[in-house]
Parts: C-alpha cells; sequence; structure tokens
C-alpha cells in the first residue's frame, strides 16, 4: 500500500508543476544540409497576376529634314566631252557623286535640294552664257533624296523639251518636285506631311500667301518655301531676300530655303520660323574649279508633340566641301573636319560674321 501511495503523490505533484521543454537540435552549418522552408501560401489554381505598371507620358515625336544647295547633275555642251567635266567623271558611276553624304540623306525623314539644270536626252540649247544639262538616269545619283525644287534660272536650258524630260524622269525615279509657282506635298514613312512652294526672283505677296494657306488646307504639318534669290558671290541676303523672307514666315511658312548666290549665307530666325538664304553650290557640274567651295548641309528637326501640334526643333549644320579633294572640283560634296579652318569658316558665314 505503501508503493501504490507514493506513486499517487508523486503522480499528483507532476501535475502541479509547469511542463519542461527540451532544446531544439541546432541547424547544421552546412547550408546544402539546411531545409527549404515550405511556402507560406499554400499553391492556387489561378494564375498569379503581373504586377501593373503606372502609365507612361506619350512622348512627342522627332522628324528630321535635311537641305543641300545647288545640284547641276549635268556639264555644258561645251564641255560634254571634256575631261574632268560632270559628265566624264561621273560616267555610269551614280553613286559616286553622293558618296560621301549618302547616309546622312538616307538616315534622315526627309531630303530636299536645288535640281538646277534640265535631264534631258537633248533638244535646242538657250540662247544665253552658261546652258547645263545632264542625262535622265541622272536621277540615280539622287540618293535618299525626296524633293527637288526646279525653280531655277536654269531648268530650262533645254526649253520645254528639258523640262518635260526632267519632270517624266523625276516621277518615274519616285522624287517630288516643284517649279516655278508651284506647291507639292509629300508625306514621309514616318508619318510627316511636309507642304513646300516654290518660286524664283519674282514674288507676289498675295500668291505666297495663298500657296501657304492652300498647302496648310491640304494637310501641310510643315511648310516649306523653297526661293532662288538673291546676288551671285554675295555673303549677304539683299533687302529683296530679307523682305520676301519674312513675308512668307508671317504668312504661315516655317522654314525659308534659299539657293542661287553659289556661296553661303546667313541662317535667320524669324517669328518662329527659320530662313536659310542661301546653301550655295553642292553637287556642282557647272564649274570645274570655283574660288569658293565651302557648302553645308542643313538638318532641322521639326517636334510634333503629343497632341499634335508641330514645331521647329533643334538646327545642326553640318559644313562640307563641295570637292573632296583641294585645288579642283571632283562633285563629290564631302563634310569637313570639325575645328578644321574650312569648318569654323562655314560656320562663320551662315553666322553672318565671315568678313
Amino acid at each position: 500500500m505503501k508503493r501504490k501511495n507514493i506513486c499517487i503523490l508523486l503522480l499528483a505533484l507532476a501535475l502541479l508543476l509547469p511542463a519542461c521543454t527540451l532544446p531544439l537540435p541546432q541547424p547544421t552549418e552546412d547550408p546544402a544540409l539546411q531545409a527549404t522552408e515550405p511556402p507560406t501560401d499554400p499553391p492556387t489554381d489561378s494564375p498569379t497576376e503581373p504586377p501593373t505598371e503606372p502609365p507612361t507620358e506619350p512622348q512627342p515625336e522627332v522628324f528630321t529634314l535635311t537641305f543641300a544647295g545647288d545640284c547641276t547633275l549635268g556639264s555644258a555642251e561645251t564641255s560634254w566631252n571634256r575631261a574632268g567635266s560632270f559628265v566624264q567623271t561621273i560616267g555610269e558611276n551614280y553613286d559616286y557623286p553622293f558618296a560621301n553624304v549618302a547616309e546622312l540623306f538616307r538616315g534622315d525623314d526627309f531630303t530636299m535640294v536645288n535640281l538646277e539644270g534640265p535631264l534631258t536626252t537633248g533638244g535646242t540649247p538657250a540662247d544665253k552664257q552658261f546652258v547645263f544639262r545632264g542625262k535622265p538616269e541622272y536621277t540615280a545619283i539622287l540618293t535618299g533624296v525626296e524633293a527637288v525644287t526646279l525653280a531655277n534660272n536654269h531648268a530650262r536650258d533645254y526649253g520645254e523639251r528639258g523640262v518635260s524630260e526632267t519632270r517624266a524622269a523625276l516621277d518615274t525615279a519616285g522624287i517630288a518636285y516643284g517649279g516655278r509657282e508651284e506647291r507639292f506635298l509629300y508625306t514621309t514613312e514616318s508619318g510627316l506631311t511636309v507642304g513646300v512652294f516654290c518660286d524664283d526672283f519674282g514674288f507676289d505677296r498675295s500668291q505666297i500667301q495663298e500657296a501657304i494657306a492652300a498647302l496648310r488646307e491640304e494637310g501641310a504639318e510643315v511648310v516649306i518655301c523653297a526661293y532662288h534669290w538673291g546676288i551671285e558671290r554675295e555673303y549677304r541676303a539683299d533687302q529683296n531676300q530679307i523682305d520676301w523672307a519674312h513675308i512668307s514666315i508671317d504668312a504661315g511658312a516655317d522654314i525659308v530655303y534659299g539657293t542661287h548666290p553659289h556661296v553661303l549665307q546667313p541662317i535667320e530666325y524669324y517669328g518662329g520660323g527659320v530662313i536659310y538664304y542661301s546653301l550655295a553650290n553642292f553637287s556642282f557640274g557647272g564649274n570645274v574649279n570655283p574660288n569658293d567651295k565651302d557648302t553645308a548641309m542643313i538638318q532641322q528637326q521639326i517636334v510634333r508633340e503629343p497632341g499634335g501640334t508641330v514645331r521647329l526643333g533643334d538646327t545642326s549644320i553640318i559644313p562640307c566641301s563641295i570637292s573632296s579633294v583641294q585645288g579642283y572640283n571632283n562633285y563629290q560634296p564631302t563634310p569637313l573636319e570639325e575645328g578644321s579652318e574650312a569648318y569654323e569658316r562655314v560656320l562663320r558665314k551662315l553666322a553672318g560674321t565671315y568678313q
């Protein structure tokens, strides 16, 4: 009975005392032997939704328009077969003239030059001192060029035949163009609609205003006035150029693009627009060795805001020579080395500080 009573007493004491906890075994230091904890939440049959990112703000679209000067893609009849002429230098290598600038033309949205001289198989030359022509197949030279102006004093060097054959060649090549007092629209592959009005020398205020208004009504987001004007070999725009440029900007043009003086003239920003008074020669077959070989390409950014408003962006200048060699004209315009004497001279001419 004593043993039984003692057992009962011990059992009662055990029930009255707090429980003891045995220490758990510590995890090993070898991470390869550590267990992986199970996931906190059990898997479900429904797929997990990806995190929602905040909507991004619409960004402006930026387009690049490139402008260069006089392209006389041909020779005078008297020098057609002479060594060193444009025709003899080019032969059938139509990639040659623009070899050093073609990538810039291809890489933009729109390139425009002044095509100064007909592309024709022949005809009767005009009775004047300088008469030029090139071959209709020379449209292949215009690599990366989307549009040309024909409003100049050499467009009719071979009369109506020269004009009609030039237009037919450009149509076949898919290059847009405008002659004297003509306008046209061009929509780039990137979706910008450009309107161009072309004219030379004799200007009419109401005609300019009507042409610009018509281009806007037809859907032009950017309006360019391409003018052939000014005094040859003068480094400053004359008052006539200034007046007509300002009238054009006031009428709603964004860009005034000038040619004819054969040398560079300043760039002017006016009334929310930009004026390139003269971009000089470019690939110029009219002279085997002009005294002034400076030229430039202008790349003008156009910005379309998310709401659809279109405005001018930055203007970039690419100083060039009309020739890739010194001492004569090989008809191959080439960018100048940055910081070189010629490079800085081009910038001074376009800034209006050249003496």
